[in-house]
């Protein structure tokens, strides 16, 4: 993981192998950004034409390489496109949270391999400390543990044999502002659990089932005073858990279901989050077709983001009591697998007669919801590689959000949107629900083929115990990028929804939510 530190320090003094500075794409060209104004001194005012003549726009995550100039003693400036050029507010910072979050981590993946830079990006209040440090952690990620050439100095390599960037030091910070450190120690502990998210999803399925996934939750809760408990196949036949039972049946790998529980003395609300956690879906009896299985090692995303979320919870000690529930599973076609046309029962005594065995994350996510309630918190969100119905909505960049109360699902959505996950409301149409009755069982696990992100909820929601608040996020599209890199997200898992889901734990506990 890259160190940070906060410097005062002056640019050209430092000794580094580059300087970052900010650039934004202005109307007449390239505009150098606050912060780097010692640096554009000392070109003599021409450093935006020698930009502009080597290409640079200030486009979003274009990055420029350029020799510094004369008398500094880093050798290399990296000027970093910032977007568009915006209207100041009220601190004089004139680039929003995301916009320096995305330049930080473009320019960490460029200096892959480099020992130290200086980050000389605009700093306005600790707002932007945090954006840069948490962009410089996440865009110097990648994942390298299974190639012969990882860098013996680094957890994650960047696929090319070379070690991420060891040190940032972020210019204009300052060291003794409690504020400024205080925004450096939470974009901290929430890069580095956002990223050991990314490890789990990255990880091989035959290095990562069930019982693996587990293991490495206890050993984490261990560490950080969380309290967990894992239900294994006997458990869960004997609590009556049908869905995650069900689900598992196929594979040599048994279920499991960890419950993480994360207490403040000083906690006034209580939060449950549910993860779908299936750490390699084949489809089942349903069988994928050719093409669609590359990549199922990524559908314990969710689980990912849970376990992430709640022990940055701990880490930054909260003020609200979070409980993360890993729902774990393998779907595998077998001879013991669960067949279409098998009725289950669930969890909360319903019966689920499933019609598609692919359709396999709201059976764990049911079971998970329901036990989530019997605590009765305030309110439970859901995180889930639920539907490929979503990515068709929504995109490979976007998350949809449902819930059973439109205030909760509109503060969700201004949390992830606060924080730099773009996500989008969805509805919960009524008429949908039809679709899944079933002339044998409660429910159906299938209803309608149109608008089957939504039906997904609708069913989901039919194990939320009464008078609970529940919001169901989808991150079928973000969850894993299959294309290039981009800002500080990588190629392979992203930890989608863990920024979102540490945020709503702040805002509960300043009883900031809704």
């Amino acid at each position: 993981m890259t160190a940070l530190t906060l410097s005062t320090a002056a640019a050209s003094g430092l000794r580094a192998d580059a300087i970052v500075i900010g650039v934004a794409k202005g109307a007449k060209g390239p505009v150098v950004a606050p912060g780097a104004e010692a640096v554009a001194k000392a070109y003599d005012g021409s450093l935006a034409g020698v930009l502009e003549t080597l290409g640079a726009s200030g486009a979003e995550g274009e990055v420029t390489k350029l020799p510094a100039p004369s008398g500094f003693k880093a050798p290399l400036v990296v000027a970093v496109g910032l977007g568009p050029e915006p209207g100041k507010d009220a601190n004089g910072a004139p680039f929003d949270a995301e916009a320096l979050r995305k330049a930080a981590g473009s320019a960490a993946r460029a200096l892959t391999g480099a020992k130290k830079a200086a980050f000389a990006l605009p700093v306005g209040d600790a707002s932007d400390v945090a954006a840069i440090g948490e962009g410089v952690l996440l865009g110097a990620y990648s994942f390298d543990t299974y190639k012969e050439a990882a860098p013996k100095n680094a957890r994650s390599g960047n696929g090319n044999g070379k070690a991420p960037l060891a040190e940032a030091a972020l210019l204009g910070a300052k060291p003794r502002d409690k504020e400024h450190k205080a925004a450096l120690e939470r974009a901290t502990a929430v890069a580095e659990e956002l990223n050991r998210a990314r490890d789990l999803i990255n990880t091989p399925p035959n290095d990562l089932d069930p019982a693996a996934f587990a293991a490495i939750a206890q050993a984490a809760a261990k560490e950080h005073g969380i309290k967990v408990q894992v239900l294994d196949e006997k458990a869960l036949e004997k609590g009556g858990y049908g869905g995650i039972l069900g689900v598992g049946a196929g594979s040599a790998s048994g279920p499991r279901l960890v419950k993480l529980s994360y207490t403040s003395s000083k906690a006034k609300k209580h939060l449950a989050f549910v993860g779908k956690g299936i750490t390699y879906d084949s489809g089942g009896i349903s069988l994928k077709p050719a093409g669609h299985n590359e990549t199922m090692k990524c559908d314990m995303s969710g689980a990912a983001a849970v376990f992430a979320a709640v022990i940055s919870a701990a880490r930054l000690g909260l003020e609200v009591n979070v409980t993360g529930w890993l729902a774990l599973a393998e779907n595998m076609p077998s001879g013991s697998a669960t067949r279409p046309g098998d009725v289950l029962r669930m969890y909360s005594g319903k019966t689920v007669e499933v019609l598609n065995t692919d359709a396999e994350g709201r059976l764990v996510l049911a079971d998970a919801l329901w036990a989530a309630s019997q605590e009765k918190p305030d309110a439970v969100v859901d995180v889930a590689t639920l539907t490929g119905a979503m990515v068709l909505a929504l995109g490979s960049r976007t998350f949809g959000i449902m819930a059973n109360d439109d205030a909760f699902r509109s503060a969700v959505h201004e949390a992830a949107e606060e924080v730099g996950e773009p996500a989008w409301q969805m509805p919960l149409p009524e008429h949908l629900r039809k679709g899944m009755d079933s002339p044998t069982a409660d429910i159906a696990n299938m209803g309608e083929r149109m608008g089957g992100g939504l039906v997904a909820g609708l069913f989901l929601r039919e194990f939320v115990g009464e008078g609970i608040t529940w919001a169901h996020l989808d991150i079928a599209g973000p969850a894993f990028n299959e294309g290039g890199p981009f800002g500080y997200t990588p190629k392979g898992g992203t930890g989608t929804a863990v920024r979102t889901l540490v945020r709503l734990a702040e805002l509960t506990a300043s009883g900031d939510l809704g």
